[in-house]
């Protein structure tokens, strides 16, 4: 219980440092990031703007096509 909990914990922390992490290029990509309200995570649910960002970001990090990066990542579109 307790390892559950400090997992979702660092889990928090993560995206919140990936989320307040400024860039001057963050500026320009994101406008052209795809919406978080057409994804969804494998629960079904749809990103926190947070989440969304933090895994955008990461795909961004990575180079290449965001919405194939985001999908090896696990969520999926919505339909």
């Amino acid at each position: 219980m307790i390892d559950s909990t400090l997992h979702r914990i660092a889990i928090v922390a993560l995206l919140t440092l990936a989320a307040c992490s400024s860039s001057s290029d963050t500026a320009d990509t994101t406008a052209t990031a795809p919406d978080p309200g057409g994804w969804r995570l494998a629960s079904g649910k749809t990103p926190t703007t947070a989440e969304f960002s933090a895994l955008a970001a990461s795909c961004e990090d990575k180079g290449g096509a965001i919405d194939s990066c985001l999908a090896e990542l696990g969520l999926k579109r919505a339909q």
